[in-house]
């Protein structure tokens, strides 16, 4: 009994599995807390929706991002559901509750907290890494690697604790450089343990859905201290289309193939893809609290800045979505992905005509235009007929 519960970790090799892995119950319920450090950071970009909140909003999101990313391929290699992953898990739960709760003041007052909950979160998955190692000799080698690496990283986000701000904020530019470039090395060490790609793909899938619910919730928040007449109405499902047209864009049209470049070594293609998903889902998190901004707009026309800074939020979307396609474009899918580089990059160039008139145009007119150059999108994906 107590062999079967006290487990170690385990290699889980794709090709071992019993037909394809789906997101545990463990893994949905470990993305709640996520769901609230999100929100968390939208709601400071609401309470300054300028283009410093912007950058700040950024800053913060690339370590809330980046240990949801560790935690996740980490449990694509050898997570197994005992009861040491489990209680694993809820630590890692209430360090990244201490990492939400430092957010609002992130980069003032709470910036040393936010800081050592990022340490601690990274040292456990540098605990896992090690005791993975241990008793996984065939993945030694990369376990080792991420350790160290990982570990070097936070050796900056320590020493950045003791140093003023703003210089605090370039200890930890360097620690996360640091970060994304242990993986972006590991070369050939990943080709003997590859990540189980069509749950790696779902993760992530899934950590976009949960962005996608910040646009759901800036529509409900934003018509809900409204009067309900045909515009109001009109004006929620202009921001729902937005979010639906980014939705049916990802899920439909973004080809994962580019992360199977792993199995190859080749983790500049592999992680060109993943980490494109880093400022797309910073920018569908602008958008959504962009929407929130220019249903607000009806009553009182938006700020010119407001309706910039929103045109930009989804221009950057577009954008990134067209690095996506063009990414597969790389392993010889040439055609299709050309186009649909070509669809998002006119959309992204039409978006961005509307943010420098934006000074002329209603906060009205510019949603309007969002949500059908958004939703062209869609038609022209129905009708692509490559194959």
């Amino acid at each position: 009994m107590a062999k079967a519960i006290f487990q170690p970790p385990r290699l889980r090799r794709e090709e071992c599995e019993e037909g394809e892995r789906s997101a545990t119950w463990l893994e949905l319920f470990f993305d709640l807390i996520f769901v609230v450090a999100i929100a968390q950071l939208a709601h400071n970009f609401k309470s300054d929706f300028s283009f410093l909140g912007f950058a700040k909003l950024a800053l913060l999101f690339v370590p809330v991002w980046w240990c949801w990313i560790g935690a996740t391929f980490y449990d694509t290699r050898f997570d197994n559901d005992g009861l040491v992953d489990r209680l694993i898990t809820l630590l890692q739960m209430a360090i990244a509750a201490t990492i939400a709760a430092n957010i609002h003041h992130g980069l003032s007052s709470s910036s040393v907290g936010f800081a050592l909950s990022y340490i601690a979160f990274r040292g456990v998955l540098i605990c896992q890494y090690l005791h993975a190692g241990y008793h996984v000799p065939q993945a030694r080698q990369l376990t080792n690697w991420y350790a160290w690496g990982f570990a070097g990283s936070i050796v900056f986000w320590l020493a950045s604790i003791f140093v003023p701000l703003p210089w605090r904020f370039l200890f930890w530019g360097i620690g996360l450089i640091i970060d994304f470039a242990t993986p972006l090395t590991a070369g050939k060490r990943v080709v003997n343990v590859p990540p189980d790609m069509a749950h790696s793909t779902e993760r992530i899938g899934l950590f976009t859905i949960i962005v996608l619910g910040e646009s759901i919730v800036a529509v409900v928040s934003g018509v809900a201290d409204r009067e309900w007449t045909p515009v109001s109405v009109a004006i929620a499902l202009l921001g729902l289309s937005i979010a639906f047209s980014f939705w049916w864009m990802y899920f439909d049209t973004v080809d994962a193939s580019p992360l199977q470049a792993m199995k190859k070594g080749q983790m500049k293609i592999a992680l060109a893809w993943l980490y494109s998903h880093l400022p797309l889902t910073i920018g569908l998190t602008a958008t959504g609290v962009g929407v929130e901004k220019m249903i607000h707009g009806l009553k009182h026309d938006s700020a010119s800045g407001e309706k910039f800074l929103f045109c930009l939020a989804v221009a950057l979307c577009l954008l990134i979505l067209s690095n996506l396609h063009w990414t597969s474009c790389e392993l010889g899918q040439t055609k299709c992905k050309r186009i649909l580089t070509f669809y998002r990059l006119g959309a992204a160039a039409f978006i961005l005509a509307l943010a420098l008139a934006s000074n002329i145009l209603s906060s009205l007119v510019i949603i309007t235009l969002v949500a059908f150059a958004c939703a062209i999108q869609i038609v022209f994906d129905i009708f692509n007929t490559c194959p």
